[in-house]
């Protein structure tokens, strides 16, 4: 029988394209949560990054929300309305609880999330991995969080605490950084200042090889294409760095605090696709209807 710290290999065609962490060992001050990593293309190509020195609280791909009723479940530094970014003594934790299923293409998990000694959340992450083509496969990543405590409690952001256009947390990747930032573009724009904050169906970040201003595809590199972030009433926009740091994520809260009443439960779903190669804007979108309808 497998332990249940043991990590999760996840695996397409038959080779390994994900590492899954259950019980890291990580100090309080990274909000510590179990997170994939390395992930990669078929080919091999890693295209996340694990505690680097620009974030070290960027942890390669996972849940992570800087504002739950005041604890911080993000990591590092927590911004304070008219201070800024401040160390608090607040961080909670993601604690994993047990597989309901385990396989080596995917695996549903059930997970705490806990602060100050007690659970605020407790989490329901599915997670899948499929084949697209030989070149391209798709992670499908799922989580419902639900308030078991007694009270209402909301999530948040450094945005709805003051900080404009850093409305992140929710689902975060955090991607490789390279010597040259990476493209990004959805179905009609592109550039960072363009697509972040946008609630496009689709968003694609690009890296390695070469490229064209539009983005079009070229030998070599690697693409991530991402969909989704919805649950059966909205669509959240996205959150995108690509010149301080290469990363992409969901955003639970933009301008208003995400409440979740007491036994409720606040629901998204992400598919990504990770393929090999750079992509143009009708490749990322055809590989990425593909693997939403699968």
């Amino acid at each position: 029988m497998t332990a249940p710290d043991t990590p999760v290999v996840l695996r397409v065609a038959g080779r390994p394209v994900g590492r899954y962490v259950t019980r890291p060992e990580l100090p309080a001050r990274l909000s510590p949560r179990p997170f994939l990593h390395p992930v990669t293309t078929l080919a091999g190509t890693a295209v996340t990054e694990l505690s680097p020195a620009d974030h070290t609280h960027h942890l390669g791909v996972g849940v992570a929300v800087p504002d739950v009723e005041g604890h911080n479940f993000w990591g590092g530094r927590t911004y304070v309305r008219d201070q800024g970014p401040t160390e608090l003594d607040n961080h909670g934790a993601q604690r994993h609880g047990s597989f309901q299923l385990r396989d080596p293409d995917g695996f549903v998990e059930e997970l705490r999330w806990i602060a100050a000694g007690a659970e605020l959340l407790r989490e329901r992450r599915t997670v899948a991995a499929t084949e697209l083509t030989d070149t391209a496969w798709a992670l499908d990543f799922t989580f419902s969080l639900t308030n078991v405590t007694s009270d209402a409690l909301s999530i948040g952001s450094p945005a709805t605490n003051g900080r404009s256009g850093a409305a992140y947390g929710g689902f975060f990747w955090r991607a490789r950084k390279e010597d040259t930032a990476p493209a990004v573009f959805t179905a009609d724009s592109e550039g960072e200042a363009e697509v972040h904050g946008a609630r496009a169906d689709w968003l694609a970040l690009a890296g390695g090889g070469s490229s064209r201003s539009s983005g079009v595809a070229s030998g070599g590199g690697w693409t991530l294409v991402f969909a989704g972030a919805t649950d059966t009433t909205r669509r959240d926009p996205w959150f995108v760095r690509t010149a301080e740091y290469p990363g992409v994520g969901s955003s639970l809260a933009p301008a208003e605090r995400l409440p979740i009443p007491p036994g409720e439960t606040a629901v998204r779903r992400v598919v990504t696709v990770v393929a090999d190669g750079r992509l143009d804007r009708d490749e990322a979108a055809a590989l990425v209807r593909k693997a939403v309808s699968q």
